[in-house]
């Protein structure tokens, strides 16, 4: 029989996700080695480049060197303007090359050959500059014998330039012969690890391809025993994390739901007497709440009735007061069993309001003092029914039903702007802002059956509101403080047509 191996629930990857995986993994890795790789090439490069600058210097300062020698016995044979700016030149040129030159005292032998270098070209473009000025000033034996000054330095600084070159050179040689060698290394290395990357890249396919063939192979057996109307097989084993994974499961799931409903088939047979019998219990059971239904129908009216009969009956006694009392009563029952979705005008609200306030008055010899200032043109306006009522009930049983002085409530009818604006407000012992918020949110739930209530809270009425009129803001509370009394204003969207009707 298949059973279900309970394990550790495993996190989904799917195929395509480790195919694209397997493939940025393999692909950063090879990116990296060759940024690794073109990185050293520069370096080694710039390195190598690096070598022979100080040979391509002394080369330079050595043509200087040339340019000042030549310019100047330019100008001392043709003594022209030309040659002149041109001496000037190589001088100035010559002598931005001696800054670069080392200028202290050091071990090294190649330092100090280039402070002696600077030091003799400082003394040689002395002289020029010397053999310059007697040449102009027509001082032919001193230019002269200056001129030979000159040219002996200038031979002792070729000399010198060219020995420090050699010196450079040989040690450069060296350099760059190591750094070729390391540069080969370089490359040795980095041929084997790309070598070990596309080994790992075959190893990474061929692990993720047996991970997908595999469990497809004993997949594709499993089915063929089911086919061929095998159902007790074992459970296709299979850690796959994919999509395989997840056929499998199903086909798992398959043939367990297969087992599970040829069990049930065969329980159906024995349990269908028992189901004939649980249909008949229900439908007496039907039976019996439709007739209670019927009688919850029948009782408000027999409640009608009977206080109409007992109207009645004062009246027939001249028992004016309790006739009316009982004629409010029915009125106020009458009203309060409609359906809450059924829509009545503003002044049928006012009207049961006042019932409720005259029963009250019966019932506690007219310590409920209320007052009204009401617009008679607003009041044909259409609202949902019972929303007055639980307002006016809510401000006197919380507040000024256990206040020391005398309560009033007053109910106000007017038009604000666009809209009608119902206000009741109370004297009594107020309201938190805290409590108001709850009751504004739909969290406040207030425990009328302790207030002998209608059941109707201030939720409901907000609730109701806002289905019938379509919009967030119809009521709002509001409260000075403790034992300052508390108002509650109703927003009913007003708009007049053109025959005056609201």
């Amino acid at each position: 029989m298949l059973r279900n191996k309970a394990g550790k629930k495993k996190r989904y990857i799917s195929i395509q996700t480790k195919l694209i995986s397997v493939f940025f993994f393999t692909t950063a890795i090879v990116f990296t080695v060759n940024v690794y790789m073109y990185i050293n090439f520069n370096r080694m490069i710039k390195r190598i480049d690096e070598i022979y600058v100080s040979n391509a210097n002394s080369n330079e300062l050595q043509n200087g060197l040339n340019q000042v020698q030549n310019s100047m016995s330019e100008y001392l044979n043709t003594k022209s303007s030309d040659s002149m700016e041109e001496y000037f030149r190589s001088e100035e040129k010559y002598s931005g090359m001696l800054q670069a030159l080392n200028d202290t005292i050091v071990e090294n032998d190649n330092m100090i050959m280039e402070k002696n270098i600077r030091r003799m070209s400082e003394s040689y473009l002395s002289l020029t500059n010397d053999i310059i000025e007697a040449k102009r000033g027509r001082n032919v034996e001193r230019y002269k014998v200056l001129y030979e000054e000159a040219g002996q330095l200038y031979s002792y600084i070729n000399t010198y330039i060219y020995t420090l070159n050699n010196k450079q050179f040989q040690n450069n040689s060296e350099n760059y012969s190591a750094l070729f060698a390391t540069l080969k290394y370089m490359e040795v290395v980095n041929m084997v690890i790309l070598c070990i990357v596309a080994l790992l890249n075959a190893l990474l396919t061929i692990v993720l391809t047996r991970g997908i063939t595999r469990p497809l192979k004993q997949l594709s057996e499993a089915a063929n025993q089911v086919a061929q109307g095998n159902l007790d097989i074992e459970p296709t084993e299979t850690e796959s994390r994919d999509e395989v994974g997840v056929v499998t499961g199903a086909f798992n799931q398959m043939v367990l739901s297969l087992q599970a409903y040829i069990r049930r088939l065969k329980e159906s047979l024995e349990l269908e007497s028992a189901m004939k019998e649980k249909e008949l219990m229900m439908e007496t059971h039907l039976k019996d709440a439709q007739l209670k239904y019927l009688q919850a129908q029948i009782n408000p009216h027999f409640l009608f009735n009977t206080l109409n009969a007992g109207a009645q009956l004062a009246m027939m006694e001249e028992a004016e007061k309790t006739y009316r009392y009982i004629q409010n009563v029915a009125d106020f029952f009458r009203y309060n069993i409609k359906e809450s979705r059924e829509s009545v005008s503003l002044n049928q609200e006012i009207e049961i309001v006042d019932n409720y306030i005259y029963i009250l008055n019966v019932r506690f010899s007219g310590e409920i003092h209320f007052r009204k200032h009401v617009d008679e043109s607003l009041t044909n306006v259409q609202v949902p029914s019972m929303i007055l009522q639980p307002i006016v009930e809510n401000c006197i049983n919380y507040g000024i039903r256990n206040i020391e002085w005398e309560g009033y409530i007053d109910l106000s009818v007017y038009k604000e702007r666009n809209h009608i604006c119902v206000s009741i407000r109370d004297n009594g012992t107020g309201m938190s802002e805290e409590k108001i918020q709850k009751i504004m949110s739909s969290r406040q739930k207030e425990d009328d059956s302790e207030q002998n209530s209608n059941g109707i809270g201030l939720d409901n009425v907000i609730g109701r509101l806002r289905l019938f009129f379509g919009i967030e803001k119809v009521m709002e509370i509001t409260s000075a403080g403790e034992n300052m009394g508390t108002e509650v204003a109703i927003f009913i969207p007003y708009e007049e047509k053109e025959n005056g009707h609201v």
